[in-house]
């Protein structure tokens, strides 16, 4: 009799759930682990905690709330992604609004999903993201469009808001990404956003325009 070769079996989908609220978590946890071929590896309550686990745990797939105490969810993304490049972002949050949802997907997140979704919706999600392919529930889509300034130029992100702001007062990449703690490659990379946005080619002119347009006045939002 002949044996046949054995097929390895497919690891599961490693997940890691990050929301300050405790019952959403375990919520979640519950209906993620009703798939046989996903694992939850953990839950975090904050930004600077879901780093931690992401270190240790090696998620595939990380589901991120936005307003969290402490490191809040969309500097959690840009940082994730900068240090583990392979893992997926998926938002999970209540907001739906697509300021937030735009935002979210300027940070690097692959998807933006509504709590309120039926819950094979999250796994569908998970399973999209996996593929590589981005994936907005129906209460997010309308968010793609790039979003204008009132002189027609595509506006600034909140973070692109603040490392502007850092940028005229005259600090290095280097001081800039210590006060956000963010790697040095990123702000170059914002920087470079920044100017592709505004058509301005220098520094001075970034500093001019921060003038012009008040925003050396406040602070912007921040993320």
């Amino acid at each position: 009799m002949t044996e046949k070769p054995m097929t390895e079996k497919p690891q599961p989908i490693r997940v890691l759930i990050v929301d300050d609220h405790p019952m959403v978590a375990e919520g979640i946890e519950s209906i993620l682990e009703s798939y046989p071929d996903i694992a939850v590896v953990g839950i975090a309550g904050n930004g600077r905690d879901a780093l931690d686990m992401a270190a240790r745990l090696a998620p595939d797939v990380v589901l991120m709330d936005l307003n969290m105490p402490g490191m809040g969810g969309l500097t959690a993304t840009e940082i994730l992604l900068e240090r583990f490049p392979a893992t997926k972002v998926l938002i999970l949050s209540m907001h739906d609004t697509p300021e937030y949802i735009s935002t979210a997907l300027d940070h690097g997140a692959m998807g933006y999903v509504l709590k309120d979704v039926p819950t094979d919706e999250i796994r569908l999600a998970i399973d999209a993201v996996m593929r590589g392919q981005r994936y907005l529930c129906t209460g997010a889509k309308g968010s793609l469009a790039p979003k204008t300034s009132h002189d027609g130029r595509e506006a600034l992100t909140g973070r692109e808001q603040t490392i502007l702001l850092q940028l005229a007062q005259g600090k290095s990449n280097k001081a800039v990404a210590q006060s956000l703690d963010i790697s040095v490659r990123t702000v170059e990379t914002h920087r470079k956003n920044i100017k592709r946005k505004l058509g301005i080619s220098s520094t001075a002119g970034l500093t001019r325009y921060a003038l012009e347009h008040g925003v050396l006045q406040g602070t912007g939002a921040s993320f």
